[in-house]
């Protein structure tokens, strides 16, 4: 593949989990034969807020904590929870490690408390909570195979224009919180679960609970809408017609409100 720049080396730890996000993303670029200059990688605060530049594609780096907004600006508009409600087509891989390593490992939302596997705050709840979700994953950054898988789903599912592609990676950091001997032995597989629909959204969040409540985390493909057809029903602000010509009697009206 033809790269449209030099990609840098990742500046990581050796064993960080995102060296293993990573190859999941670019190899679900090379599988589905994405062109780089197809390709825009945007990425946000911390450790992982780098691997835009490594990946050989088009690259941005947001501003800290606004990745999500900057890349439906690409798309459409929103933050985490807009970006559920609007369900607009692009992936979206949290590399989550439950620490702010590079300012040197306070603790994140997401970090394990009193060593129990219960994220503090975890956004597959979220996801599963709004209506208009379509996609929505887990994987583990030491369990390759699967991680390429849902990497691949993902990405297949937002070129197709079925929705928000939503995968969560754990990743960890083993400089500031070396997680992945705790999180291997608390993960349940619903990939492996014979008995999990991922069609079934009110299933799939009673399982993630109870779970949850025992001290377990569920991987695999969490939800995965059945029906999900062509997304982004709202209209895209940058496709509208903002003539003046066109829309003369609506500016009319609307300084009317303001005049009143």
């Amino acid at each position: 593949m033809t790269t449209t720049y030099q990609p840098a080396i990742p500046i990581w730890c050796a064993g960080c989990g995102h060296f293993g996000v990573q190859a999941a993303m670019n190899g679900a670029i090379r599988t589905l034969e994405i062109p780089p200059h197809e390709t825009m990688i945007l990425a946000g605060i911390g450790c992982s807020g780098t691997v835009q530049n490594n990946l050989g594609t088009y690259g941005y780096h947001a501003l800290h904590g606004r990745v999500l907004p900057t890349a439906a600006g690409v798309h459409l508009a929103g933050h985490l929870v807009h970006s559920f409600r609007r369900n607009a087509s692009f992936t979206y891989v949290v590399m989550n490690n439950g620490v702010y390593g590079l300012t040197k490992g306070q603790n994140s939302p997401t970090f394990q408390s009193n060593g129990s596997a219960a994220l503090e705050f975890d956004a597959i709840s979220l996801g599963l909570s709004i209506p208009s979700t379509t996609f929505l994953a887990r994987g583990f950054a030491r369990w390759t195979d699967q991680l390429d898988r849902l990497m691949l789903a993902a990405v297949e599912h937002a070129r197709a224009g079925r929705g928000f592609a939503f995968i969560e990676v754990l990743s960890p950091c083993v400089t500031y919180n070396d997680t992945y001997p705790v999180w291997e032995a608390s993960l349940h597989d619903l990939d492996a679960d014979g008995d999990h629909d991922p069609a079934d959204r009110a299933a799939a969040f009673a399982k993630l609970t109870a779970l949850a409540e025992t001290g377990r985390m569920v991987v695999g493909q969490i939800y995965l809408a059945d029906d999900a057809g062509p997304a982004d029903p709202l209209p895209r602000p940058a496709a509208e017609d903002t003539s003046p010509t066109t829309n003369a009697q609506a500016y009319a009206e609307l300084l009317g409100r303001y005049r009143v």
